[in-house]
């Protein structure tokens, strides 16, 4: 009977994961589309009306609508063919709340999908897939870190390195490493003047798009370059170095480590950001995404890294080899501390 009854959890468990990766593809079609918006503009609206003030396709828009209301997302009035956002939903699906925009995060279910066929290659062949076979990863990543880290960014995470803002506010040097397309340091920029600010990333569409943006807003005081930090070979340079979500990628992250301890002036800060886990997987049973870390980790984080002949750390490479790890680079000192708000990071202060 135990047998049974373990069958139909099981089973039960498989179906409600099919609904919920349904959930994220309906949800980041709304969030792309605008169609969450359009709703909450509308309030109560027939299938017509929101299709109508949308500028989407009727018939798609119902079925659309159709999965929502099945998943609890919608409200549905029979009486009157109306749908409606509910009120206590509208943060968690639309720009501009007091709360995260969780649509945004809907969007790597369909964007890691894209490499299954040669993930699966990689589990008969070895190797890794490279990242210019992903295709919206770098707007999904500046998308979900906008609201995450950037939009925090001088309010949450830069104070936790102690006198940071003093510091920058007179004027120092900051790099940021693997800065994919610039968002931190565009608003550092502008925020902080008399600091100088520049960023390194592997990925040359990211950094056309981070200098293109930093011409538009007339930022002299920033610059982005190609360069892989593993060789990075510059000494007693900056005074501030940031790395948000970016070690566990790299394909020598040991190396990266020690280039960056070497990078800082003596009195300079590395403020490293990355995700909130154990080394050990039986720890990470709690965890609120911890399928979803592995899993990322999986089709992203840990595959680009062995596509280049690196460690693939992966993303839940956890707190206990950060820690090791940062010591063997040479810091003398760490603190880890944690972001009011962010249950999904860890912040490192090496210096």
């Amino acid at each position: 009977m135990a047998g049974i009854a373990e069958r139909q959890e099981l089973s039960e468990r498989i179906l409600g994961f099919m609904n919920g990766g349904a959930m994220c593809l309906m949800i980041s079609i709304g969030y792309q589309t605008g169609l969450f918006d359009t709703m909450v503009a509308l309030g109560s609206a027939t299938v017509d009306e929101i299709a109508r003030k949308s500028g989407r396709a009727e018939r798609y828009v119902r079925e659309w609508l159709g999965a929502l209301v099945t998943g609890g997302i919608v409200d549905f009035d029979p009486a009157t063919r109306c749908y409606q956002l509910p009120e206590a939903h509208v943060p968690f699906l639309t720009a501009g709340g007091d709360a995260p925009n969780l649509a945004v995060i809907t969007q790597w279910i369909a964007e890691l999908g894209r490499v299954e066929s040669d993930i699966i290659d990689r589990f008969a062949n070895g190797g890794g897939v490279h990242y210019d076979q992903f295709h919206r990863f770098h707007e999904i990543m500046a998308d979900q870190s906008g609201q995450t880290t950037v939009g925090v960014l001088t309010e949450r995470i830069l104070p936790l390195a102690p006198n940071t803002i003093d510091r920058l506010q007179a004027g120092i040097d900051v790099l940021d490493i693997g800065c994919g397309r610039g968002l931190a340091l565009l608003r550092m920029a502008r925020e902080f003047p008399n600091s100088r600010f520049v960023g390194y990333d592997l990925c040359e569409d990211t950094i056309r798009f981070a200098n293109e943006r930093a011409r538009t807003l007339g930022l002299s005081n920033l610059r982005f370059e190609q360069r892989d930090v593993a060789v990075m070979d510059t000494a007693d340079t900056f005074d501030l170095i940031t790395g948000f979500d970016v070690i566990h990628d790299q394909r020598d992250p040991s190396a990266v480590l020690r280039n960056v301890r070497t990078a800082l002036k003596p009195d300079g800060v590395f403020l490293m950001q990355d995700i909130a886990a154990s080394s050990h997987v039986e720890q990470n049973m709690d965890h609120p995404l911890g399928p979803f870390v592995y899993t990322i980790s999986t089709m992203h984080c840990m595959t680009v890294s062995l596509a280049q002949g690196g460690a693939g750390l992966g993303t839940a490479w956890g707190r206990e080899t950060a820690e090791r790890m940062i010591a063997e680079a040479g810091f003398d000192r760490l603190e880890v501390k944690e972001a009011e708000g962010d249950f999904l990071h860890y912040y490192y202060i090496c210096s």
